[in-house]
């Protein structure tokens, strides 16, 4: 499992909105970034081919699968995304200190923390604000990842709130 400074503080959140954008999105991380394949609606055989070409096409950055870790051990991703326990390196999606605290006792060891601002994946969603996203980040020990509505420019300023990093879907779609 990788330590907490090897940790990337820029992710990508895959879904299937990204379309044929997907590896050009790739293609604009940073050397030694994260992925988070999520793709939920394929069906498996499909997600799973998708996969494999993300996982060739990404040497150097952290590539995990969203859903079960034993998923992820068998596709032979660096981890898992979701809720519950699980072994190897695992992020938790969360919004609010009730799931930071379930996150933490499942043995989470990043959280990607949203939505920080207002975001086309959960249109319509009350996006945290600055203040309650600070308040969260201090309430853990895990480094929290910023998700939601984020770029570049927002990433300096949850940085200053004390976020480890960033994630973002449209802010790699150029």
């Amino acid at each position: 499992m990788p330590t907490r400074q090897a940790l990337p503080t820029t992710w990508l959140m895959t879904d299937e909105r990204m379309g044929d954008g997907l590896f050009a999105a790739i293609g604009r991380l940073p050397q030694g970034s994260g992925i988070v394949l999520r793709h939920y609606s394929l069906p498996d055989e499909e997600r799973r081919a998708l996969f494999d070409r993300v996982r060739a096409a990404t040497p150097g950055h952290l590539l995990l699968l969203a859903g079960p870790a034993d998923q992820a051990l068998a596709w032979g991703a660096n981890g898992s995304h979701g809720r519950g326990p699980g072994e190897g390196l695992r992020s938790a999606p969360v919004h609010d200190l009730e799931e930071i605290h379930a996150a933490e006792r499942d043995g989470a060891d990043l959280l990607f923390l949203s939505p920080v601002f207002a975001t086309r994946s959960h249109a319509g969603a009350a996006a945290l604000g600055m203040d309650r996203f600070a308040g969260l980040v201090r309430a853990t020990r895990l480094p929290v990842i910023a998700l939601g509505g984020m770029d570049a420019a927002r990433a300096q300023e949850t940085a200053a709130a004390g976020a480890y990093g960033w994630a973002g879907i449209d802010a790699w779609l150029g």
